[in-house]
């Protein structure tokens, strides 16, 4: 077992070092950001209108609504990556980390947009007649050759495994751990209840999981925010100083201090990146999966909606996570568990408004990973079952969804390490067929987009684009 783990931190320090993810994510994201002028800034409110005003299209082929695509994606993402994950990134990388997550995700939304305008205008019916569509189909189909051939069946061959890890593994893992240390639950009991209640809502597919991702998402999301911005009042005297020594570490490092061993400017923004990555999921070309099941024939609305939830993932959860732990200054304890750390700072930021509820954080934060990883792991069987239909056919889909289903429970009961490494090698194993195809797929991107906009009716949003003469 040491071996196998020392080869995964070896394979894991290669993919996420300063040579080939961490550059390629930030320049594709950037380079997106600049060939689209901006636009994850300027049109993120109508975005967010699309997304929770207006919610769905009366016409477009799709199973579900933009809504619920959305949900879907969030359900996917916003998770452990949020707690335990931006926790991590702090306890090892220091308030700097916060910086860089920042970063890749303001950037991200660029490359989620890219990700789903591809992912809808590239999409097929599968045999049974449900939309399918991400990275695979567009990687195949928009590019030319056996290239794009190549890079289309390893995104669905990594994106297959790595559902496992990222979108089950983890969050099973994590779930287990804080209802065991909080409840006193067998991690062998907690695993075999999620593996029943996963398999109810899976087996019905992208509507049923849908349904369930539309009508939970949005409540333990407010409910999370809710908490954590109570610790923010509490303490809202610290925050310019915390904002600020966020910044001056990103380009700094951080000195050791209580028991903080301190980190220097490489390892904050290795830390900010792949924690930033494994939260949002922007690169990975997942969220093209959820957009391409969306009730439309506009790519550009699709994307715009899809962009908004690298926004609500990093932008505004992840941040509030981050910053609980930074203004109570529970990162300086050297604890590098990142659920340890968040829920060490939520007890003592709410035990600045009472004892009582300061002696509830950690349960609160037990109750927050449960249903943030139930969410996850819907998304994720949705993205995994999409890659083994393209891969193998639909025969395939219900024994994936079986050995899926069977998985949660083995999550529940495996060694965290190995679990964050395996899935970190996988995320960086998706993203790299994918950003590549993104690259060489970016003049697509600028013409859709442009083509679009040029229309003063745009904001209309019974607009349709004109069909090309």
């Amino acid at each position: 077992m040491d071996q196998t783990v020392s080869l995964l931190e070896d394979l894991s320090s290669i993919i996420w070092g300063p040579w080939v993810l961490i550059p390629l994510l930030l320049i594709t994201g950037l380079f997106l950001t600049i060939r689209l002028r901006l636009l994850q800034f300027h049109k993120l409110f109508h975005a967010l209108w699309l997304a929770f005003v207006r919610r769905k299209e009366a016409e477009g082929e799709g199973d579900i609504s933009h809504y619920q695509a959305l949900s879907t994606a969030l359900a996917a993402t916003v998770g452990v990556g949020n707690i335990a994950g931006a926790g991590l990134a702090i306890g090892i990388g220091g308030p700097g980390a916060l910086f860089w997550m920042w970063m890749t995700g303001l950037v991200g939304m660029a490359t989620k947009y890219s990700e789903a305008l591809l992912g809808v205008k590239y999409r097929q019916r599968d045999d049974v007649g449900k939309q399918s569509g991400g990275p695979m189909f567009y990687l195949k189909h928009g590019l030319s050759g056996g290239l794009g051939t190549t890079l289309g069946f390893l995104f669905a061959l990594f994106g297959a495994v790595a559902a496992f890890g990222i979108g089950n593994g983890t969050q099973a893992n994590t779930v287990a751990q804080q209802l065991d240390g909080n409840f006193g639950i067998a991690p062998w009991v907690s695993g075999l209840v999620m593996m029943v209640l996963i398999g109810i809502v899976v087996i019905g597919g992208i509507k049923s999981i849908g349904r369930v991702a539309s009508a939970v998402v949005p409540v333990m999301i407010l409910l999370y925010i809710a908490v954590t911005l109570l610790v923010l009042i509490v303490h809202v005297a610290d925050l310019p100083a915390a904002l600020a020594l966020i910044v001056t570490d990103a380009f700094t490092g951080t000195a050791a201090t209580g028991g903080f061993v301190g980190s220097t400017v490489l390892i904050a923004l290795q830390m900010g990146v792949a924690r930033g990555i494994f939260s949002n999921e922007s690169g990975l070309g997942t969220g093209a999966i959820a957009a391409a099941a969306a009730k439309t024939d506009q790519p550009v609305r699709q994307a715009m909606v899809s962009m908004t939830q690298t926004f609500i993932d990093t932008i505004i959860v992840v941040t509030m996570t981050c910053l609980v732990i930074i203004v109570t200054g529970v990162w300086r304890t050297g604890d590098d568990d990142g659920a340890a750390l968040t829920s060490a700072g939520l007890q003592e930021g709410l035990g600045g408004v009472s004892p009582a509820l300061g002696a509830m954080a950690g349960p609160m934060l037990a109750i927050a990973v449960v249903v943030f990883a139930f969410t996850t792991i819907l998304g994720w069987s949705y993205y995994g079952d999409r890659c083994i239909d393209y891969l193998i056919g639909h025969r395939a889909v219900v024994f994936y969804r079986v050995l899926f289903v069977a998985v949660v429970f083995v999550g529940a009961t495996a060694e965290l390490d190995t679990v964050w490494l395996f899935s970190d090698i996988a995320n960086g194993l998706m993203a790299l067929p994918n950003l590549v195809g993104l690259l060489l797929l970016s003049p697509v991107v600028v013409a859709e987009t442009r083509r679009y906009f040029a229309n003063p009716e745009w904001k209309n949003p019974d607009f349709r684009v004109p069909e090309k003469q």
